[in-house]
């Protein structure tokens, strides 16, 4: 009968070319989780500075009691894939996800490991930048507004109440690593991870962090074109990312949502309409199915036979509203 493995937490940092950083983090973990339950995976995300050899000093050493795993990916592959191959080659009951590069504090960490493991709800805690009193230094304006607006986008399509989606500071226990299967191998696993949580039905808890930007002359590579790049992901996560059957009622409603909003308006307003009726069909895609869609269809479409300008527009709401009772009815048989 083979054993339960002794490790409790393993930490999984992805690295590349963190020389000026990689002595003090390692500092940082044997203060903050220097015991025999703990196990470190640095996985070096091909590396090109003097990082791969500090690494190899770092094997050398008896000063820590963690196990030290190192990983090295020959060529650069990305954040997203150096924390997929540190998940398949970790042994830990929590998952521990830090950066590398001292932008957030490991006593952090430390803290939020502490409330996973005294807590058996809790299943996941994502370190937040904008939560608590905690010290902060940030002065890039762009970066931190790309990220506030995209937590506000992946709450409003998953029905969230997320502050800081892209923090690099996560746990999570190994049932909710065993439930998700990631895919992305670049900055936007961030979105990857918290969308498959959320999907899998376990609730995120957040946890305030402190936060100490860095310039670019000290190594930060994330850029504003990751953050346009994440709003690629978010659309990705919601809207393609599902089973087969919900990519078909959403591509079936948004089209006939923007049948219907093609009625209305004219030149630009058309256009206008037509937009609208069709982000609105994207969401009534993903919460009812194809049969219960097609009923709000046929409602909306009974509306637009009734009256004409405004006294259409107002057949057409009321006849949509009670579709969606309708479909909230129908939905609930899982048959359809």
């Amino acid at each position: 009968m083979p054993q339960e493995s002794r490790i409790d937490l393993s930490i999984i940092i992805p690295i590349y070319n963190e020389a000026k950083f990689i002595n003090r983090l390692f500092d940082d973990l044997k203060k903050y989780f220097n015991t025999k339950s703990v196990e470190v995976i640095f996985v070096d995300d091909g590396s090109n500075d003097d990082t791969p050899q500090l690494i190899k000093e770092f094997e050398k050493k008896d000063s820590y009691k963690f196990n030290f795993i190192p990983i090295k990916l020959n060529i650069n592959s990305g954040k997203g894939k150096a924390i997929q191959t540190g998940i398949k080659n970790s042994l830990g009951k929590y998952i521990l996800l830090q950066d590398a590069d001292l932008e957030l504090d490991t006593k952090d960490a430390s803290e939020m490991y502490q409330m996973i493991k005294n807590n058996n709800e809790i299943k996941c805690i994502f370190g937040s930048r904008y939560l608590s009193g905690k010290l902060k230094k940030n002065n890039y304006f762009f970066n931190n507004l790309v990220g506030k607006i995209n937590s506000l986008i992946f709450n409003i399509f998953f029905s969230q109440s997320i502050s800081d989606v892209h923090c690099g500071l996560k746990i999570l226990h190994r049932s909710v690593i065993e439930k998700i299967n990631l895919t992305v191998n670049d900055f936007g696993i961030e979105i990857d991870i918290a969308s498959q949580i959320v999907r899998n039905n376990f609730f995120i808890y957040e946890f305030g962090v402190s936060y100490y930007f860095r310039t670019k002359s000290q190594g930060k590579k994330i850029t504003w074109i990751d953050g346009i790049k994440s709003f690629y992901y978010l659309i990705k996560a919601r809207f393609f990312d599902n089973p087969t059957s919900t990519n078909i009622s959403i591509l079936f409603s948004s089209l006939y949502m923007a049948y219907v909003g093609s009625y209305f308006g004219m030149g630009l307003g058309k256009t206008l309409f037509i937009i609208i009726f069709f982000m609105l069909g994207l969401i009534i895609g993903l919460r009812y199915k194809i049969l219960p869609s097609a009923f709000i269809f046929f409602f909306i479409y009974i509306g637009s036979l009734l009256g004409s300008g405004q006294g259409k527009v107002l057949a057409v709401l009321l006849f949509f509203i009670l579709g969606l009772y309708f479909a909230k009815k129908i939905n609930k048989f899982k048959f359809f």
